[in-house]
C-alpha cells in the first residue's frame, strides 16, 4: 500500500508517518511507499520499503492536486488545513486552503477515476466546529451540522463533498471529526483552541501560560496518540459499514478548564498551576463558546475507535513524551 499524507509536516502528520513506518503497514497491508506533502517540505523517513517523496506543495495551486496523486496512492490522509483562529481572521486563506484545496484534490481523483479507474480510500480530518449553538449538553451522532465559524463552515463543506464523491463511487471516504488535540507539543499555533494545551504544556516546562476564557468552559479532548490511532484505524476499516453516514465524531474526554488545571496540579503541583495567568480574550471567547462540550459517540465506538482513558492519562502521556517521564 502506498500512502499519501497531506499536511505531513504538522504535529499529527509527523506522528502518523512515524506510526506507519514503525508498523510497516497501512490499512493492514504492507507499506510500500509514501508521499508526504505540506506547505513546508516534510522530513523523509528511513525504513520505508519503497519510494518516498517528501515535498513542499500548496494543494490549492494549479496542478498541485494532480501531482499529489501521480503515484496513485491507495490511501490518502487529508490532514492539511488552516486552523480555526487563522481561518476566522483570514477569510480568503481559510476558504482557499480548507475548501478549494479539498475540492481540487477530490476533482483530481475524479479525473483519474474516469481515466484509469483509480479509486483510493480518502481519510478526511474534520472538526467539532461543524456543530454550533444552540447545543444540547451531550451532542448525539445525528445532530445537525450548524457551524458558527468560517473554519467550521469550511469543514462542514468538506464533509458534504466527501459524502457526495464517495456516494458516486469516485473514492471510498471517511471523515473523522477530531476532538481538540491536547496536549500539543511544541510552540503554540493559531488555533483558537491552543490555550487548552498551553495551560498544561507551558507550566509543565516552567513557563507562564495565558488562559483567555473562564474555568467553566467545557470541551472535548483527545491526545496526539489517540488521534493517530483514529487515523490508522480508519485506514484499516471496511467503510461499507458506514452506510450513508460518512463522517463520524471521534470519541474523547469531556473536561472543563478547571478540571484540566486540577489534572495539572495532580501531575506537577501548585507551583505549576501558579504559572497560569488569566487574561480574558473576547475574540477567543466568542469562538470557543460556540463549540460543543461533550458527545455521544456510539457510532464511532461501535466501529472500534477508542478514546483516551482519562484526562490524567492525557497529561501523563505528554509528560512521558516531552519530559522523559
Amino acid at each position: 500500500m502506498h500512502a499519501l499524507i497531506l499536511g505531513a509536516a504538522g504535529m499529527i502528520g509527523r506522528r502518523l508517518v512515524e506510526a506507519l513506518v514503525a508498523g510497516g503497514a497501512v490499512g493492514g497491508q504492507p507499506l510500500t511507499g509514501l508521499t508526504l506533502l505540506d506547505v513546508v517540505a516534510p522530513t523523509a523517513p528511513d525504513g520505508v520499503p519503497g519510494p518516498v517523496r517528501a515535498e513542499a506543495a500548496d494543494l490549492s495551486a494549479p496542478g498541485a492536486a494532480e501531482a499529489a496523486i501521480r503515484d496513485r496512492p491507495e490511501v490518502i490522509f487529508h490532514l492539511a488545513a488552516v486552523v480555526s483562529g487563522e481561518a476566522e481572521a483570514n477569510f480568503d486563506l481559510g476558504y482557499r486552503v480548507n475548501l478549494d484545496a479539498t475540492r481540487f484534490l477530490f476533482e483530481a481523483i475524479r479525473a483519474a477515476h474516469l481515466s484509469d479507474g483509480y479509486r483510493p480510500k480518502v481519510i478526511f480530518t474534520s472538526s467539532l466546529a461543524v456543530f454550533g449553538p444552540p447545543l444540547p449538553d451531550i451532542i448525539p451522532d445525528d445532530f445537525i451540522l450548524r457551524p458558527a465559524t468560517s473554519y467550521g463552515t469550511q469543514k462542514a463543506m468538506g464533509e458534504m463533498l466527501l459524502a457526495d464523491y464517495a456516494r458516486r463511487g469516485i473514492f471510498d471516504g471517511i471523515g473523522l471529526r477530531l476532538p481538540t488535540i491536547c496536549v500539543r507539543p511544541g510552540k503554540p499555533n493559531k488555533a483558537a483552541s491552543g490555550f487548552f494545551s498551553g495551560i498544561l504544556r507551558e507550566p509543565l516546562a516552567g513557563q507562564e501560560a495565558i488562559l483567555p476564557v473562564a474555568d467553566t468552559v467545557r470541551h472535548w479532548f483527545a491526545s496526539p496518540a489517540a488521534a493517530v490511532g483514529f487515523l490508522t484505524h480508519a485506514a484499516a476499516l471496511d467503510l461499507s459499514r458506514l452506510g450513508t453516514r460518512r463522517s463520524l465524531t471521534m470519541p474523547g474526554i469531556s473536561a472543563t478548564v478547571a478540571e484540566e488545571i486540577e489534572a495539572l496540579r495532580r501531575a506537577a503541583g501548585d507551583k505549576a498551576v501558579a504559572l497560569i495567568r488569566r487574561e480574558p480574550d473576547e475574540a477567543v471567547r466568542r469562538i470557543v463558546e460556540t463549540w460543543p462540550a461533550a458527545f455521544d459517540t456510539e457510532a464511532a465506538t461501535a466501529l472500534g475507535f477508542q478514546a483516551d482513558a482519562s484526562f490524567d492519562a492525557i497529561v501523563a502521556q505528554h509528560i512521558a513524551e516531552s519530559h522523559g517521564g
